[in-house]
C-alpha cells in the first residue's frame, strides 16, 4: 500500500516542468551556437574591412622656410 500517490494533475505538472526544462536547455544550446557563429562572422568582417581600408602612403611635406619681414627705416 503506497503512502503517497501521484495524481493525474501532479503527473501533468511534472511532465510540463520537465518539458520546459528540456526546452530551456535546447534553447540555450542553440543560442550559444548562434552566438559563436556570429562572433566568427564579425571577426572575419572586421579583418576584411581592415584589409580594404589600408591607409595610402603620402609624400613628406616640404619644409617651410621661415620668412622674416624686412623692416625699412624711413
Amino acid at each position: 500500500m503506497p503512502i503517497v500517490r501521484i495524481t493525474g494533475p501532479g503527473l501533468a505538472a511534472i511532465s510540463l516542468a520537465v518539458s520546459l526544462l528540456w526546452g530551456c536547455l535546447i534553447g540555450e544550446r542553440i543560442m550559444v551556437r548562434d552566438t559563436a557563429r556570429d562572433r566568427v562572422r564579425v571577426v572575419w568582417e572586421l579583418e576584411q574591412l581592415q584589409r580594404q581600408h589600408q591607409p595610402a602612403p603620402v609624400s613628406v611635406p616640404a619644409p617651410r622656410h621661415a620668412q622674416r619681414a624686412r623692416m625699412v627705416l624711413a
